[in-house]
């Protein structure tokens, strides 16, 4: 049965909470369409199925991404699984080496983990599942991996210990492998699926009442869930559906600005959360952790699209100083931390610098991003404390510089790798950074 209309009023709340439902699927989408489908994107990848390696650090020249993780050399592939499951092979690695594969559906959900903390030091075989897949696991797969939408991604992260171990990164990314089912199991492949027409990127339509062709598209690729029965009846009313064409010049001109108000007001609410966090914890996860909280899941995806769960990391900081002002780059700071307050990470800990508002890093004459415990160089001082300087213009001792840009706001994040349980339960807060 078609749904009824709905009337300006009722059409601007729909769209205003479908906007916040759809915010991260829409910016996952993005990264897929330049990564699969963009040629001309500086991220492509090449399609499905296959990785495309970093086997460097993210500089300020890469913009592709808001906050990278500048740590740990990024692995990037995407997964179509209508036809048939991949199969992801991964090496082993020394024990003083950390590697975490993070596999997102089409919501966003982290679904899936292989790496040092989810399954060890071991080489291992994964398969990963699409929502119509129903076979047996075969001979020789070590887990299942489910994803409940047919289009899946990863993003693979190796830790890099600086330059000259660049080789040692590029082996083991070498051994991340992707192949079909049928491959691996040296069967006969399924039957061709549907080619797939991806509706191409443009952000402005996204963050429109076109927001809802993209919806469309993505919904008819993903398995529905049972506790969003309503919320898609709901949505139906302003022309939300799997795989519903989107034709904004057929919309009564009063419900298309009721529309287009609603999605405004749904981006405010976003931004306004996002404005007040400061921390990963609870942002990040399966559908079993985030419910419907859907506000959270799109702060997620504006702050840090494709965060970790808290177990695998925690990421968090700050852009204000310890009165409360904006960090800039006309200013000098001190982060210190007391030997008590250092990071408690299982396997490292790092800050990294990002301009405001973009989150891109921060151009700077030593090509130094982030600071951390694996920073050749850093100094602590007798009595175990660590002072960061936060700053343009090079201090005296360089060991412990972070540069800043010269104007603007900037803000710094947070990163700890096999956190501790302090971390974990939000016990343990960044010091506060203070101007000198």
């Amino acid at each position: 049965m078609k749904a009824r209309p709905a009337d300006p009023e009722r059409a601007q709340a729909i769209a205003r909470e479908a906007i916040v439902f759809a915010y991260p699927m829409l910016f996952n989408y993005k990264t897929l369409w330049e990564q699969t489908q963009d040629p001309t994107s500086p991220g492509y990848v090449g399609g499905f199925g296959r990785y495309r390696h970093y086997a460097r650090s993210f500089t300020a020249a890469d913009v592709d991404i808001v906050t990278p993780n500048n740590d740990s050399p990024y692995s990037w592939a995407w997964f179509d699984l209508r036809r048939e499951p991949a199969v992801l092979d991964v090496p082993a690695v020394p024990h003083d080496r950390y590697y975490v594969v993070q596999l997102w559906d089409l919501f966003t959900f982290n679904f899936g983990y292989v790496g040092v903390r989810a399954t060890g030091f071991d080489a291992g075989r994964y398969l990963i599942a699409g929502p119509d897949w129903d076979g047996e696991r075969p001979v020789g797969i070590d887990a299942v991996l489910r994803s409940e939408a047919r289009i899946a991604g990863t993003l693979t992260r190796t830790a890099l210990f600086g330059a000259d171990d660049l080789p040692n990164v590029r082996k083991i990314q070498s051994g991340y492998v992707i192949r079909p089912l049928s491959e691996f199991a040296a069967r006969r492949p399924p039957a061709d699926v549907a080619t797939l027409r991806f509706p191409p990127w443009h952000e402005k339509r996204a963050l429109s009442a076109g927001f809802i062709g993209y919806l469309n598209f993505l919904l008819d690729l993903v398995a529905p869930h049972p506790s969003e029965a309503e919320l898609y009846e709901r949505f139906a009313e302003i022309g939300i559906g799997p795989g519903r064409a989107w034709d904004p010049d057929a919309v009564r001109a009063e419900t298309l600005t009721a529309i287009e108000a609603g999605v405004q007001d749904g981006l405010s609410d976003i931004a306004g959360k996002a404005a007040h966090t400061t921390s990963s914890l609870g942002l990040f996860g399966s559908r079993e952790d985030l419910g419907t909280d859907y506000l959270t899941r799109a702060v997620a995806a504006q702050m840090g699209i494709y965060g970790q769960v808290a177990q695998e990391a925690v990421y968090g900081g700050s852009r204000l100083d310890a009165d409360g002002r904006q960090l800039a780059g006309d200013h000098q700071y001190v982060l210190r931390f007391d030997k008590s307050e250092l990071p408690p990470a299982t396997f490292f800990w790092s800050i990294t610098m990002y301009n405001l508002p973009d989150r891109h890093l921060v151009d700077n004459p030593i090509d130094r991003y982030s600071i951390g415990d694996r920073t050749p160089g850093i100094e602590y001082a007798p009595d175990g404390s660590l002072e960061i300087r936060l700053q343009a213009d090079p201090p005296g001792d360089q060991a412990n510089w972070l540069p800043t840009p010269r104007q603007g706001p900037f803000t710094v994040i947070y990163r700890m790798y096999g956190p501790g349980q302090a971390a974990i339960e939000g016990k343990w807060t960044l010091p506060a950074i203070r101007a000198i």
